[in-house]
């Protein structure tokens, strides 16, 4: 849990100020907010709630909602793995299980040095490419089992 200090509160403040804490705002409040922190902890909601005059339940619900918001930190380089129909059928769930062993974590967590978590993706429209694997902005096309360690040792 994200403990919120003064100066921490008086920049969620200035971001909703920015949006004139307008509630139909509330997206690009929270993509500003989530940019700045990395992630949209309770606290960090309910903050957002008092300022744009809404509930927290509809704060939640828009964080819930939206997959690219998220409630946990993500690691500094986050993983993204595609499932779409081609890159599932060219061997994305082995590609998946060889980023959980090196990493040793699972999908939706991230490694206890905050370096790297992981996610699965539908589809991202490189289907000419799978499997396909992002991380961060850097896209990874026709990955291979051998090639995994390779991509992760680009971030040690």
């Amino acid at each position: 849990m994200m403990t919120i200090c003064e100066s921490n509160v008086a920049k969620i403040e200035a971001i909703c100020k920015e949006y004139n804490c307008d509630k139909g705002e509330l997206i690009n409040v929270l993509h500003q907010t989530q940019n700045t922190f990395g992630y949209l902890p309770e606290d960090v909601q309910e903050i957002i709630a008092e300022n744009l005059q809404t509930s927290l339940a509809q704060v939640y619900g828009v964080v819930s909602f939206y997959s690219f918001f998220t409630m946990i930190p993500k690691g500094k380089h986050p993983v993204n793995i595609c499932k779409g129909t081609a890159c599932y059928v060219r061997g994305a769930e082995k590609i998946i299980d060889e980023f959980k062993t090196l990493l040793d974590i699972n999908i939706g967590e991230t490694t206890a040095d905050e370096k790297f978590s992981l996610s699965s993706l539908r589809c991202i429209g490189a289907c000419g490419l799978a499997p396909v694997v992002l991380i961060g902005d850097k896209v990874y096309g026709r990955v291979t089992l051998d090639s995994v360690k390779e991509i992760l040792d680009e971030y040690q």
